[in-house]
């Protein structure tokens, strides 16, 4: 039995009174309730991919990486390059697992891009692992973009010297 006191000040007892006079009260807790959850509402991206990108690069320059990241992701539903510079940001903030992931992913999209496979190759000589794919790597970015020969040779050389060391240990 419930015990309470009534309007009057009276003390009162039984349960059809209170709900009798509960009902208005729960009616205006559930209305209130029902004005304060959130709506989903759907806009349309102001910006094109090329923008979040270079947000993303403005955002990476100043440190901001997680920003970088959410920028560069927007971008990479259109723009399979995005997933590059996703590579690279997760490259900088020492999280290697995104970093490869990201660049996987992008060469799947470009399986061309010399500057992917290199930064690939670059990631894993860092790592000290898959040092015989990142050779590999390495090689064909510098058949893949003659021109930039100078740039991919450095990541080569550094791993063919580490593949050494390991041969000689």
């Amino acid at each position: 039995m419930l015990r309470w006191i009534g309007y009057g000040g009276e003390q009162t007892t039984g349960g059809f009174w209170y709900i009798h006079r509960s009902i208005p009260l729960l009616l205006l807790l559930l209305l209130l309730a029902a004005c304060s959850t959130a709506k989903v509402v759907v806009v349309d991206d102001p910006l094109t991919p090329e923008e979040h990108i270079n947000l993303g690069v403005v955002n990476e320059k100043r440190g901001n990486y997680m920003e970088a990241l959410r920028q560069y992701r927007m971008a990479s539903r259109e723009l399979p390059i995005a997933l590059f510079y996703m590579g690279n940001a997760c490259f900088r903030m020492k999280d290697y697992g995104c970093a490869e992931d990201s660049y996987r992913k992008a060469l799947e999209k470009m399986p061309d891009n010399a500057d992917v496979m290199n930064n690939l190759a670059w990631l894993y000589y860092t790592m000290g692992k898959k040092l015989r794919e990142a050779r590999e790597l390495a090689e064909q970015a510098i058949k893949t973009r003659p021109e930039r020969q100078d740039i991919y040779m450095d990541t080569l050389v550094r791993i063919n010297e580490a593949l050494k060391r390991r041969k000689e240990d």
